[in-house]
């Protein structure tokens, strides 16, 4: 056969670095093993060797008679050996050498291992001659007796040949074998011994199960500590709660590494490589370690390995028989571990073929074997029932065993049992058929298990297939109607017979394809899990997935968040006030936060609120010398401080209204009163709002205006009227208030009100952090970035040329890069080892227009994504076996490359690496070619500003001015409206600065000053059950007037808009109708008619010539309803009114307040204000003169326009 076991033993003395070599010759399928000869060690590695194959000299080497997948080399080392590096080498002659291979190692030449780099890649690259030497340094030394080495690929005009080197050091340990019952040992701390801060417990274990309990540490007042196994799992539990869980499949007859660390009231667990923090409680002493029976839970059964406390080796003080050692039970100092085969099923052609034994006189038949696995669904085994009567399958489905047994002529058999066997833990399952009774059953402890009658025998036929079936079965002995199964399966009986895996390894029973034999290479990609944020990882036989959907985070691993990191943020995407979630450092630790946005027309403040921010009276109370407030925030102690820290401008109101109550004591005594504000608890603060840190001032103090000048505090003025200290801390290092401690409430007579006003800050430093790089040769270089498992880098650009490289991070091998590579495309590009990977997103229009673009990459384990401005997102798979840590060493280059080449021109801002933002302006303004900050943010924001808004420019952002709009808000957005009543109007006069127009025999001037201006824009909305109604008059001295009235009318229709617009100059008059749907267009002009324009034939003239009349008569009716977003010219009066009453030239009559009432929420139609005849309407209406445009709109929208007629 191809594959050999060979044996070595270890000499003394070979620590100087002496080698033992072994060359090993094929010659007609025999082995020839040369004399062992003493060999200098390879200096290259700086390690020690032990075990050399003819690597440099010799002839020969190791190919077996077949070249496949099937072959292997296996080494024994004669003992356990730390195995720190391989070499490999072809064979010496030949063109036969492995181009891949796969490395195995075990204890006991059972129960094989693959060793994995990074927890995923199991190839090693080989060689591409048959002269060079390969080395490779093992990232983690494997602790083994047996090496098995498994060609993958070879030279493809030869055979498979190597010549194989190891390299080592000896392994001594300590072993103590429990047998699961009441086996244990006990150490007592040695009675005086001084207890320190930090204890440290290190062992090995190897568990044959996979639950019980490895140790117990015991405090005071019985509070206990305990290192246990629970289906494969270790938890560390306090007094039984559980504190952490950490690793998985622990129960898979390997060695585990175990450290457990207490610092103070800290406790560090380490399983293998992974390390989780939990803290204890303070008053937890450790008086004892031990590894006892306990009567409620499994004791452990297994093997420990180089148990240590404090340095103690409390296995050779047992084996010594030690006084602080106690032993019971069966215990023993060596690890013997029984013999279990197991077989992976890897892929969709793998199956194992085993032959049915003899038919018994009962009739019947029996398997047994136990599977493990992460798949819901797959074939377990298949067997044809004899007389080619039927068929039977035992298959998975939705986690559930089933069994369906077909016969001719006969109804469908169907069993299940179990329920959750996709949990990767060991599952027994027995199938029985005796005396007309048929029984799966899952776990035989747990006693899951299902029965029918049987009115047919059921036995196998000739073979049982598990797993799957042969590819190439021309016989139809195997049929598949289900997935193929992917897991471990071990244990295999067959009527009671064990079935002997090494014979089907050997090609002497039974057949199989696609096999791991000997070894159950089932991996958890959930432990330690991939999915950050909290998100459930759950997985498959090859894949996991990862459940973001109520993490508030996205992507494969949910790394990137969904929300934004601040309230400026959703301000450019155009929101306004309201409740935001924020997430200050995107993909980081800290969670998001619900905080209130409130965006005016010069900042975007967010609100973070706390338990108690209304006015609050205190009055003295008997035995209350002081009260202390303490105030709790909505937002955790690692949020706040970051919205401070990113936040230009922080503020909190702090008042205090008193009377006979001072409160700092000021000017020269202890203050009375103080507060606590800052990081943690806060520090104490001795000014009040208004004043400057460390003043110990009110604001009336630090403006010299108080109501005793002798003091710094009106408060402190100690008088028994009412005043106030009042003002808002600006201090960033002292915010948020913590609470407050006030002292001078005690007195008779004594009372005080006070208030902390929620946390108010401003500003995004981060979001407007930006960088001009005006040369193809600038760039900015910063520390190397590290995201080695995932990384998102997020960034806004804008520019006018067509190429340049973003950022630029080099490794050895590694890189990361994004670049425009086009005017319309963005690439993505990294190599974590596998070679280059690629993203792409193109755009359908030009990144090159001077506005600004957002990118968004994210890179995991998983997949690569990336994302431009709001465009689907493109996505790129990582290789499922590949290498997946990214290992970079250079500095990070940002708007060039290493080699100064591709360099970007335009702005880069906002620019974020796994939530970290980089400070673009400082490094700018040291370097050369590139500027700090970025203007000219119109271009990409200015649509946001509606109805006539004007985007203004700012050093960091925009604003929208509404100052020309009739509108308001942080957008011009929001109506400004007004409920009027009868006697309610407003009066707006112009201003007329031309005095000689006045007698000028020219044309007369607009109504509004503007001497050029050729006609008027005239737009309101109204909402009314009024008819008729005067809306808007607006006159000159000319005896000029435009007005617009609500007529009446016969009408049909309930909800309908009517409007008569009457413009009267020294030409004549114009009526304008507008009745629904119908549009009517009435003109009179002098001293000439002229032709009118109407839209419909209709006709309707007015009642009387004499307008000056009928308006008259319909502004003494008033008006009732309500009017938003009048606007005439630039002008808008009734926002003047409303905002800036006192410096307009308005004047008002009647009660007049701003109300909500044109907003779209108060035009329902269902509301009960619509429901009378001529029911409310909400309109709107546009008037432009010349080339007229009229918009009316509410339940209905109506808009047309004509020339001028004037």
């Amino acid at each position: 056969m191809g594959f050999y076991n060979v044996t070595f033993y270890i000499y003394s003395g070979l620590i100087s670095g002496i080698c033992i070599s072994v060359c090993i010759t094929r010659k007609d399928d025999s082995l020839i093993l040369s004399t062992p000869q003493r060999l200098k060690c390879n200096k290259f590695l700086s390690i020690f060797c032990f075990y050399h194959f003819c690597v440099s000299a010799g002839a020969g080497g190791w190919s077996p008679l077949i070249s496949d997948r099937y072959q292997w080399l296996e080494v024994d080392l004669g003992e356990r050996t730390k195995i720190t590096a391989v070499a490999t080498q072809g064979r010496y002659g030949s063109s036969d050498w492995l181009t891949s291979y796969l490395l195995m190692f075990s204890d006991t030449g059972h129960n094989w291992r693959q060793y994995r780099q990074e927890d995923s890649i199991g190839s090693f690259p080989g060689n591409s001659n048959a002269d060079s030497v390969v080395h490779y340094k093992l990232q983690q030394p494997a602790i083994a007796r047996f090496i098995r080495l498994i060609p993958l690929d070879w030279n493809p005009n030869g055979r498979i040949g190597l010549r194989l080197e190891t390299y080592g050091c000896p392994y001594t340990s300590d072993v103590v074998s429990f047998d699961g019952g009441s086996s244990g040992l006990l150490y007592w701390l040695t009675s005086g011994l001084k207890r320190t801060s930090r204890d440290v417990v290190t062992l090995k274990f190897k568990a044959l199960r996979n639950s019980g309990t490895l140790l117990q540490a015991e405090g005071q007042e019985g509070l206990s500590l305990g290192l246990e196994l629970e289906r494969g799992k270790l938890l560390l539990a306090l007094h039984l709660s559980r504190l952490v869980s950490l690793g998985s499949l622990l129960d898979d007859q390997h060695w585990h590494h175990v450290a457990v660390e207490r610092r103070g009231s800290h406790l560090n667990l380490t399983v293998d490589k992974h390390t989780e923090r939990v803290q204890i409680p303070a008053d937890f002493i450790q008086s004892e370690v031990s590894q006892k029976p306990v009567t409620s839970k499994k004791n452990f059964n297994g093997c420990l390995e180089n148990l240590l406390y404090n340095g103690h080796n409390l296995i050779e003080l047992a084996k010594n028989k030690k006084q602080q050692v106690t032993i019971s039970g069966n215990v023993t100092f060596s690890c013997a571990e029984p013999v279990s085969v197991a077989v992976t099923f890897t892929g969709p052609e793998s199956f194992l073929q085993l032959p049915g034994t003899t038919v018994s006189s009962s009739g019947g038949v029996s398997i047994g074997f136990q599977f493990r696995t992460w798949n819901k669904a797959g074939l377990l085994v298949t067997f044809e029932l004899p007389q080619q009567g039927g068929v039977a399958w035992l298959y998975l489905s939705e986690a559930r065993l089933r069994l369906q047994i077909h016969k001719s002529g006969r109804p469908l058999l169907e069993l299940s049992a179990g329920v959750a066997l996709n949990d990767g833990q060991w599952h027994s399952v027995e199938l029985n058929s005796r005396r007309g009774r048929l029984t799966i059953t899952v776990d035989k402890e747990e006693r899951d298990s299902s029965q029918a009658s049987l009115s047919f025998p059921v036995t196998i036929e000739s073979h049982l297939f598990f797993g799957g079936c042969p590819v190439d079965d021309g016989s139809q002995k195997c049929r598949n109607p289900f997935n193929v199964f992917q897991g471990c399966m071990r244990l295999f009986t067959v009527d009671n017979q064990n079935m002997d895996l090494i014979k089907v390894q050997e090609k002497q029973l039974g057949n199989y394809s696609n096999l791991q034999i000997d070894m159950c290479g089932i991996i958890d990609r959930c432990s330690p899990s991939p999915c950050e944020h909290g998100g459930p990882c759950s997985q498959s036989w090859t894949v996991f997935h990862c459940n973001c959907s109520d993490s508030g985070y996205s992507g494969a691993t949910c790394h990137s968040s969904v929300y934004e990191q601040s309230c400026e943020a959703y301000k450019h995407k155009g929101n306004t006030s309201g409740h935001f979630y924020i997430d200050v450092d995107g993909s980081g630790p800290i969670k998001p936060q619900l905080v209130y946005c409130n965006m005016t027309e010069e900042n975007t403040w967010m609100v973070i609120q706390h338990n108690n921010t209304e006015l609050t009276r205190l009055r003295p109370s008997p035995g209350v010398n002081q009260y202390s407030i303490h105030f709790d925030y909505s937002s955790e102690e690692e949020q706040l401080l970051a919205v401070i820290k990113q936040s230009e401008h922080c503020e909190q109101e702090l008042s205090y209204h008193c009377k006979k109550s001072r409160l700092l004591n000021t000017p020269e005594g202890s203050p009375l009163s103080w507060w606590f504000g800052g990081p943690g608890t806060g520090r104490v603060q001795t000014y009040w709002g208004g004043a400057q840190p460390g003043s110990q001032q009110c604001a009336c103090g630090l403006q010299g205006d108080c109501v005793d000048l002798q003091h710094y505090c009106n408060c402190d003025a100690d008088r028994m009227e009412w005043t106030e200290d009042s003002g808002l801390l600006t201090h960033k290092d002292s915010l948020p208030v913590r609470s407050l401690v006030l002292g001078d409430i005690q007195r008779p007579g004594s009372e005080a009100v006070y208030r902390v006003g929620p946390l108010q800050c401003h500003g995004d430093r981060n979001f407007w952090n930006a960088a001009f790089f005006d040369k193809e040769t600038s760039y900015l270089h910063f520390p190397t970035f590290h995201g080695e498992l995932s990384a998102d880098i997020s960034f806004l650009f804008k520019t006018m040329a067509s190429s340049g490289v973003f950022l630029e991070n080099l490794g050895i091998k590694d890189f990361i890069r994004i670049e425009l590579s086009s005017s319309t495309q963005v690439v993505f590009s990294f190599d974590v080892g596998n070679g280059p990977l690629e993203v792409r997103v193109e755009s359908s229009f030009p990144l090159n227009d001077n506005r600004w673009h957002r990118v968004r990459a994210e890179r995991n384990v998983k997949e690569a994504s990336l994302r431009l401005d709001e465009l689907p997102v493109a996505t790129q798979e990582a290789p499922a076996d590949g290498h997946f840590h990214l290992q970079l060493n250079s500095q990070l280059f940002i708007g060039g490359t290493a080699s100064r080449q591709k360099g970007f021109r335009g702005c880069i801002r906002s620019l974020q690496l796994n939530g970290v933002t980089l400070d673009l302006e400082e490094r700018a303004k040291i370097t050369p070619g590139v500027q700090p900050g970025c203007p000219g943010h119109c271009s990409s924001y200015g649509s946001l500003c509606q109805n006539h808004g004007l985007c203004m420019e700012r050093a960091n952002g925009f604003h929208c001015d509404c100052s020309l709009s009739a509108y308001t808000g942080v957008f011009c957005q929001t109506e400004v409206s007004a409920s009027f009543k009868s006697g309610t109007s407003v009066s707006y006069t112009f201003k007329e600065p031309y005095e000689l127009s006045r007698n000028s025999s020219a044309l007369p001037s607009s109504i509004y000053s503007d001497m050029t201006l050729r006609g008027e824009n005239v737009s309101l909305s109204f909402r009314t059950n009024q008819s008729p109604a005067l809306l808007l008059y607006v006159s000159s001295y000319y005896r000029e007037y435009l007005a617009v009235l609500i007529n009446k009318h016969v009408l049909r229709s309930k909800s309908l808009c009517i409007l008569t617009v009457f413009y009267f100059t020294n030409l004549g008059i114009i009526y304008l109708l507008f009745l629904n749907f119908i549009h009517f267009v009435i003109c009179s002009l002098r001293p000439a008619p002229v032709p009118c324009l109407w839209i419909l034939t209709h006709f309707l003239s007015p009642e009387s010539d004499d307008l000056d009349a009928d308006l008259s008569r319909l502004a003494s009716l008033g008006f009732t309803g309500c009017l938003s977003v009048v606007h005439f010219n630039t002008i808008s009066p009734l926002k003047e009114a409303l905002l800036r009453p006192d410096s307009s030239p308005v004047i008002i009559t009647g009660p007049l307040a701003q109300s909500n009432c044109g907003s779209a929420a108060s035009a329902n139609p269902y509301s009960a204000e619509n429901t009378h005849h001529l029911s409310a309407v909400t309109c709107r209406a546009e008037v432009i003169f010349p080339g007229l445009l009229f918009c009316v709109w509410g339940f209905f929208s109506l808009c047309f326009s004509f020339p001028t007629l004037i």
